[in-house]
């Protein structure tokens, strides 16, 4: 009996991993407009270890043993068939949309272009290793670890981070941020709580300038980082019949993550409003039920007799700051040994590399 026709959009971190393990049991297509995966919070440190940069970048050659990954950008879909921008159609028993998020240089690719993504990043390292002083606008997860990681690596400069919020990460127990706050205070780091940038430049790249705060201060520095989030890439999905979304974009599903009146197709991932946040972490919730919902529904039973999604209560997050301190809330805080165990030592890079079938050499 030939196998079902799973299409995957997306090979980050929800596509690449369903892709994966779907493939022995289904006929599995990954589309991706990318060469490569991008790891993004290896990306962080890769601006003040420019040698990290080859390490993060992931070919999908060697993902799948059955089925294929194909470059490309999907335009439409349909309940029974996916159509690339080159006119190539892909028919399909189900379809996965997983889509992701876009952020802004150079912590994830822009465009399509690994080249332009490295390129990026290795000016963005020259800039930072030249500033004598850096503001960092935003501090969530990634300016939070972006200032750790350049206290730790450049110990002489001047490092201000700048959140809007009057506690750094609010969502999180009073612990965590305190801990936080004080651990970038000893690194050297000015912690700016509950002050807005009113005239960022540019909010897609780091550039030189000044920044105004809500209280009338003037920050100058030699390099301005954006880091004001995440923004959901879900045009595809809101083309569908029955989709609705929040203001961000994210799209409404049902309990079984199906965004439209299609009942065959699927979100996951940075796109889904499904009660999890937009940190890799919170998404990964997602990754096994989809891999156990699909198999059984690849046998043949109804979408509707297996178990809803469940999203996290509250998501764990790992904070590194630079690869020896940090804190992480692991429902319940945690410090530098357990923050260096699981994530600030290595940023996940093997993990990773070994899922795309890439040994320590590189092969």
């Amino acid at each position: 009996m030939a196998k079902k026709k799973i299409v995957i959009i997306g090979g980050g971190y929800v596509g690449f991993e369903v892709a994966r393990e779907l493939d022995a049991c289904a006929d599995v297509t990954l589309i991706e407009q990318r060469e490569a995966f991008v790891h993004p919070p290896a990306a962080i440190r890769a601006l003040v270890e420019p040698a990290l940069l080859d390490q993060l970048i992931l070919p999908y050659d060697n993902l799948l043993q059955s089925g294929k990954v194909v470059r490309g950008r999907a335009v439409s879909v349909s309940e029974t068939e996916v159509t690339l921008e080159s006119g190539a159609v892909f028919p399909a028993d189900y379809i996965l949309i997983a889509t992701g998020s876009s952020y802004a240089a150079p912590f994830k690719p822009s465009g399509d272009s690994i080249a332009d993504f490295q390129q990026a990043s290795k000016d963005v390292s020259a800039q930072l290793a030249k500033a004598n002083s850096v503001v960092i606008v935003g501090a969530g997860a990634v300016g939070t670890e972006l200032a750790g990681e350049t206290a730790s690596a450049h110990p002489g400069k001047s490092i201000t981070l700048v959140s809007s919020d009057d506690t750094l990460f609010p969502k999180y127990p009073a612990k965590l941020g305190a801990q936080l706050k004080g651990k970038l205070e000893r690194l050297g780091v000015t912690v700016i709580l509950g002050q807005r940038a009113q005239d960022l430049r540019h909010l897609d790249r780091p550039y030189e300038g000044s920044v105004s705060l809500t209280d009338g201060r003037v920050i100058a520095a030699d390099l301005i980082f954006p880091v004001v989030g995440s923004k959901p890439q879900s045009s595809l999905v809101q083309s569908l019949p029955g989709v609705s979304a929040d203001a961000l974009g994210r799209v409404k599903t049902d309990k079984w993550l199906r965004p439209s009146s299609y009942p065959n197709v699927f979100v996951g991932g940075d796109i889904a409003d499904i009660g999890d946040g937009m940190t890799i972490v919170a998404t990964a919730r997602q990754n096994p039920w989809l891999i156990k919902t699909l198999k059984k529904v690849i046998e043949g039973a109804p979408v509707e007799s297996q178990k809803p999604y469940a999203p996290w209560k509250k998501a764990p997050i790992l904070v590194p700051l630079g690869p020896v301190i940090g804190s992480s809330w692991l429902f319940v805080t945690v410090g530098d040994w357990i923050t260096r165990k699981i994530k600030g030592k290595d940023i996940f890079i093997p993990k990773y590399r070994k899922a795309f079938g890439i040994s320590s050499s590189g092969k």
